[in-house]
């Protein structure tokens, strides 16, 4: 069963990977918006479909979501995300901004994957072990 969590959450998180570098590409380079205004913009569009699908295709649960038990952990788990992801983009803009446009286009998305791809294995296991954990399971142990 965890292997059919893993890779729904993959395919949830790729989906929203490539919505948000839609919004980044289409923001930095389409409307001359800075890079770490436009990735928390994208960063944004991306939350609540990924908290949904996550909530419901991945972990299978029904109704409404505690607000303190879910949620705000998840939008909490994703701002850090977004945190990390917009210094490093931040980083990338600044030491690409002499580049060409269709240089920057990859330089971008890839810097976002980058740091995203880095915090997808802690997600996965603070998604599965305590936002969406499974009623009945033991908690994790404590380091």
């Amino acid at each position: 069963m965890t292997l059919v969590r893993v890779a729904r959450c993959l395919c949830v998180s790729v989906g929203t990977t490539v919505l948000s570098a839609a919004v980044l590409l289409a923001l930095a380079l389409g409307f001359g918006v800075p890079a770490g205004i436009a990735n928390v913009i994208a960063v944004c569009c991306w939350i609540v479909p990924s908290y949904v699908a996550n909530r419901r295709w991945v972990w299978n649960r029904p109704g409404r979501g505690s607000l303190t038990r879910e949620v705000l952990p998840f939008w909490a788990l994703s701002l850090t995300g977004l945190a990390v992801s917009t210094v490093a983009l931040a980083r990338v803009s600044s030491t690409t901004s002499a580049w060409s446009a269709s240089s920057r286009a990859l330089a971008l998305p890839v810097a976002n994957l980058s740091v995203f791809a880095a915090l997808w294995v802690v997600q996965f296991a603070v998604l599965d072990r305590v936002i969406f954990r499974h009623p009945g399971m033991e908690p994790c142990p404590a380091p």
